[in-house]
């Protein structure tokens, strides 16, 4: 806002305080007239907070000699001291230097000016508590989560009107896993600094039966993890080969009890790595702060899993395989609510695949991928016999590709449908074994599911007396049929490289995209800062 404008209302306020106290301001007046002014001068940077106290007539908030004002001082102050809790940027809010301006301030207009500040300071806190430090999609491009953020007037709007205390602690998610998120946070700060899991192992694999050194140090960085008890032994014993068995099942790894490359990598991954895992996902919850719905499916892209989550608790789980990690065929983040399958369907080939891998094949070839029907804008079967393909770029081509209803089609013998820009889906596969693999990225973005007919099963139970029998009549007529949820589910693609569980260990996986790498080097940015806590 320019400094004609600031001025303006400058004047304005003067002019309409001399009037309502009728001629020459008082003393008393006069400092209501200086406070107003430096509250609009202020404010006038910011629109949402200008509107906000024009709605109040310039009145304070925060600066008051109130019980009300004092209350929501310290309520303010109290919540910024737990930021560092929250895994938020307490730099950014600099709660010292406001308490030390508020201190300072000798008139009406540095009251003002405070006022202001302790306002947009507030906003600051309470939009990145409750939706989070960044905004996602600034971070990658496949993270097309849609924020709920609120409006920013209606936080002071709210707070006004509330207990100041209690507004605070309404901000942050209400959903257990932010909470135990927060809880293993503060835990692992403990843990840092008392310098963590201590030496890492000195090798690259160890089996069952060895001794040494490197044993001896992996035994008591398992002790130190809670994967084994108290134990002398100097060899990987039988204990030891169960307690890497947990560690792996923690980790996401082949629980084979043998600690080869893959689980030494991540048994030698530090406190620090961890927790800024943890505090990613604490952002990453931030970012879904909303209902989610009683009964909703929730993918979680570095876990390898699709869930059916019925009021807070896992009903149903399949494995996944998603999007490889190269090109454009990441799956995307976001969320979309499913509506309804289709049994025995057809695969309407993505124009991305028809032009980048099957056009090229044709022109080699007319009879490439004979599996593949080509149709013309009308759906007709094309003859490719009197075609020349030779004669199509990617942007010319003027057909598409369907694979017909069958065992061997690529969405396999069911789909479900939460129809989305994206044009992701769940569904079946004939690769099946893909499914008996670590990472399980190799998709070109959908996501396939392991035990799909038990998956339709679990939703269909909410409509049908008989799921199986409805389901497998169904698909023992071969047409391409579409069955509808008469409660259609909400659906929630999320990426978790650390998750916490009702029993056992907090669960970590490997960043599969780099997608929380990015995130943490953006909170870093930000002024999130790892700490070691004392206690």
């Amino acid at each position: 806002m320019s400094l004609a404008v600031i001025r303006f209302w400058s004047v304005a306020l003067a002019l309409v305080v001399a009037l309502l106290v009728g001629g020459s301001p008082q003393p008393a007046s006069a400092q209501v007239t200086a406070f107003k002014q430096a509250v609009a001068e202020a404010a006038a940077r910011d629109a949402d907070i200008a509107a906000f106290y024009k709605a109040n007539g310039f009145d304070s908030l925060w600066t008051g000699r109130s019980g009300r004002e004092r209350q929501r001082r310290s309520a303010l102050f109290a919540a910024l001291d737990q930021a560092g809790n929250h895994g938020l940027p307490v730099a950014r809010y600099d709660a010292e230097g406001l308490k030390a301006k508020l201190k300072a301030a000798r008139n009406a207009r540095d009251r003002g000016l405070v006022e202001v500040e302790m306002s947009r300071t507030f906003l600051q806190y309470s939009r990145d508590l409750q939706t989070g430090v960044l905004v996602p999609s600034r971070i990658d491009r496949a993270i097309v989560r849609q924020v709920p953020y609120r409006d920013r007037t209606s936080y002071l709007v709210n707070f006004s009107k509330s207990s100041p205390s209690g507004f605070f602690k309404a901000l942050a998610p209400k959903t257990m896993e932010y909470t135990a998120l927060m809880k293993e946070k503060l835990r692992m700060e403990r843990l840092l600094a008392k310098g963590g899991w201590g030496q890492k192992v000195p090798a690259k694999a160890l089996k069952p039966g060895q001794s040494g050194d490197a044993v001896v140090i992996m035994r008591n960085r398992l002790i130190a993890m809670g994967f084994l008890k108290r134990t002398n032994s100097q060899s990987y014993d039988a204990a030891m080969q169960s307690a890497v068995q947990q560690f792996q099942l923690a980790h996401g790894l082949v629980a084979d009890g043998v600690a080869g490359p893959a689980t030494m990598v991540e048994i030698n991954k530090t406190v620090q790595t961890r927790l800024q895992s943890v505090i990613v996902a604490m952002e990453r919850e931030r970012w879904v702060n909303q209902e989610r719905g009683k009964r909703h499916i929730l993918v979680n892209i570095p876990d390898f899993t699709a869930n059916v989550v019925d009021n807070g608790k896992v009903t149903f789980q399949t494995r996944s395989v998603v999007g490889a990690n190269q090109d454009d065929r990441p799956t995307p983040e976001f969320s979309d609510v499913m509506e309804f399958m289709v049994i025995n369907p057809s695969w309407y080939v993505p124009r991305s695949i028809v032009t980048k891998e099957y056009l090229p094949a044709l022109k080699r070839n007319r009879n490439a991928v004979r599996h593949i029907e080509i149709t013309d804008s009308k759906g007709r079967k094309v003859n490719r016999g009197a075609v020349n393909f030779s004669q199509y770029t990617a942007k010319t081509f003027p057909f598409a590709m369907r694979q017909p209803p069958s065992k061997g089609n690529a969405l396999g013998l069911v789909k479900f449908m939460f129809p989305n820009v994206h044009n992701i889906y769940l569904h079946d596969t004939p690769a099946k074994n893909l499914f008996g693999r670590e990472v399980r990225a190799y998709s070109h973005g959908c996501v396939r599911l392991a035990d799909p007919f038990d998956f339709a099963y679990a939703l269909l139970a909410k409509q049908e007396s008989n799921p199986e029998q409805y389901f497998q009549s169904v698909l023992a007529t071969g047409r391409e049929t579409r069955v509808d949820l008469k409660a259609p589910v909400p659906v929630h693609i999320i990426y978790r490289t650390a998750f916490t569980s009702p029993k056992g260990h907090t669960q970590y996986r490997r960043d599969v995209y780099g997608r929380d790498a990015k995130i943490w080097n953006a909170l870093s940015n930000a002024g999130v800062a790892l700490r070691a806590v004392q206690g």
